[in-house]
């Protein structure tokens, strides 16, 4: 079988050989991304540094699954994402609020609605409310949203990060969205 990403399958292979430094290499190209997913779940920095210490843990155990089917990045990325939905279930933490859910999860194939989130973002007090609005989103949505504008995450990367349907993101981006231009236009007084 031809690997789609043989770079990566190159780096599992030596972690799983264990070649000196293959592992903390791994660790260090993708701790970033780990942290980002389940910082911006769990939101508690104990927790989240845990989170992430298992989350490597379970690749080192798991490493051996990967094929290379799909990057690295997005099964590091979903080890990460399952073990914080994990700990949010455990903990009875809501991912979405219920009004979302009442929405039926409408699928959306225009994420575009005019708000333009880079120019609002200009001045600093509106940055500051825009993260405040950002932090007061949903697990579920605030981890979306940071991937895929912050990270620069593809919807195709999101969806096998988080196992759900490329519409359902985009659904939950345009959600956010629309929270984060009403959150704007609430603080700031002025039409974002």
């Amino acid at each position: 079988m031809d690997d789609a990403y043989p770079n990566d399958r190159a780096l599992a292979e030596a972690v799983l050989a264990n070649r000196p430094g293959a592992f903390e290499r791994l660790v260090r190209e993708y701790q970033g991304l780990c942290w980002h997913i389940v910082q911006r779940m769990v939101r508690n920095p104990e927790d989240a540094r845990e989170l992430c210490q298992d989350t490597f843990l379970r690749v080192h155990q798991c490493l051996h699954q990967y094929r290379g089917e799909s990057a690295l990045k997005s099964w590091i990325g979903r080890v990460a994402y399952t073990i914080a939905l994990r700990h949010l279930q455990h903990k009875r933490i809501p991912l979405v609020e219920s009004r979302d859910d009442d929405e039926g999860n409408a699928l959306l194939e225009n994420i575009g609605d005019g708000f333009d989130l880079e120019a609002a973002c200009m001045d600093e007090e509106t940055r500051r409310h825009l993260h405040a609005a950002i932090e007061a989103l949903p697990p579920l949505q605030r981890t979306v949203l940071t991937l895929y504008y912050l990270d620069e995450i593809s919807i195709p990367e999101i969806a096998c990060i988080t196992g759900l349907a490329g519409g359902t993101i985009k659904s939950h981006l345009f959600r956010s969205r629309l929270r984060l231009r009403e959150a704007l236009e609430n603080r700031t007084g002025v039409a974002a």
